[in-house]
């Protein structure tokens, strides 16, 4: 077996199968995530490896992926090999965190660095991020039993190849001390518009997740900044706490957070109903008319008609094209799209992609077609 290349436009003209398709509680849980971070013994810590142990340690854990199943054809791409579009793509569709490649770096200080999943991107596997490796399983909705049967399936195939860094004492060994014992991390995307609305009571979730031992963090996780009204709920530590206790944490707090965000959709509709159909048509006339718009801006007006379409308020776009949409409008995926732009060495600058990114948005949102060849 051997592992597949990548062609950026095509990946940049889709989106993983998790944001095709619509899982339980879909009108306010986009996805859920379990993560397994894990280290090979004998090596030293990511922070520690040299240059040469690095892609050594790649190499090895290659070889390895080549015979795991990641659902569907298997890709694999090097952080050192990658142009700047490809590593931006990867972290926009969540199958790379920022801190494995980050843009403002060359190419020549990310060794031994590399990422491997399948075409249907509901398995991934990072190398040499903070940990050797990090599996990830993504499902649609709010079905995390799903996701944390698949990290576990692949991560048990992983420990019939590779001895892992373990302690009877403390369990798995990582590079951040959070992640210490279990080495899980599992968190849910949400879509909380009206809480985002009424500040107070979103407050409220934040509350409520702290006391739970949970963090609410932005779209992209640490250190990121909520966009479009999304937010991700997350364990914070491991130490101590069984697999069963944090996936339990999840199912326990996150049916409360969908259960409040209903029930402030539909007290907004029945005491602001005007005002808000009024933000959602706004929205959708922008999104269709613009003729430059901003990342955070096109995030926020989708995020309207995202909540117009669950409340039957709009019969406008699907929420699989809204989905499509939400990956498509940011940075390293319009360059992707735009003509020539797969090949670059260098990205849009600010005004040209804010102007393609409007042109971009009323064809698909006019034909519903694919974005590929647009010309602005």
């Amino acid at each position: 077996m051997s592992f597949s290349p990548i062609d950026v436009h095509r990946l940049a003209s889709r989106v993983g199968s998790w944001l095709s398709s619509e899982g339980p509680e879909a009108d306010v849980v986009v996805s859920c995530r379990v993560r397994l971070a894990r280290n090979v013994g004998g090596y030293p810590f990511v922070s520690k490896l040299d240059e040469s142990s690095a892609r050594d340690l790649c190499e090895i854990l290659r070889q390895h992926l080549l015979s795991v199943e990641l659902n569907g054809e298997t890709l694999w791409v090097e952080m050192k090999d990658a142009p700047v579009v490809l590593r931006l793509m990867l972290r926009e569709r969540h199958l790379i965190s920022r801190d494995m490649a980050p843009v403002e770096e060359s190419t020549k200080a990310l060794p031994g660095r590399a990422v491997a999943f399948g075409d249907r991107e509901t398995l991934s596997i990072m190398v040499n991020e903070e940990d050797h490796l990090r599996v990830q399983a993504i499902e649609a909705g709010f079905d995390i039993d799903s996701a944390w049967r698949a990290a576990q399936s692949v991560d048990r195939l992983l420990e019939g190849r590779v001895e892992f860094a373990v302690s009877e004492r403390f369990g798995y060994l990582t590079g951040c001390p959070t992640n210490v014992g279990t080495g899980l991390r599992a968190s849910v995307m949400l879509h909380l518009p009206a809480l985002g609305m009424v500040r107070s009571e979103l407050e409220k979730v934040f509350q409520a997740a702290q006391r739970t031992g949970l963090a609410v963090r932005g779209l992209y996780g640490e250190g990121s900044k909520a966009a479009g009204d999304f937010y991700q709920v997350s364990n914070q530590v491991t130490l101590g706490r069984t697999e069963d206790d944090l996936i339990e944490d999840l199912r326990s707090l996150v049916p409360v957070i969908v259960n409040f965000e209903r029930k402030v959709r539909a007290a907004l509709l029945d005491d602001q109903g005007a005002a808000l159909r009024d933000r959602i048509s706004r929205s959708i006339g922008l999104l269709r008319t613009s003729r430059a718009m901003p990342t955070e801006v096109a995030l926020a007006h989708l995020s309207n008609v995202r909540l117009g379409k669950h409340l039957a308020i709009d019969d406008g776009p699907s929420i699989s094209l809204l989905n499509e949409l939400g990956i498509q409008v940011q940075k390293g995926h319009l360059q992707a799209l735009a003509p020539g732009g797969a090949d670059a060495d260098e990205v849009l600058d600010v005004s040209e992609r804010d102007r393609f990114r409007a042109g971009f948005l009323r064809q698909r949102l006019t034909n519903e077609g694919p974005g590929g060849g647009l010309k602005f």
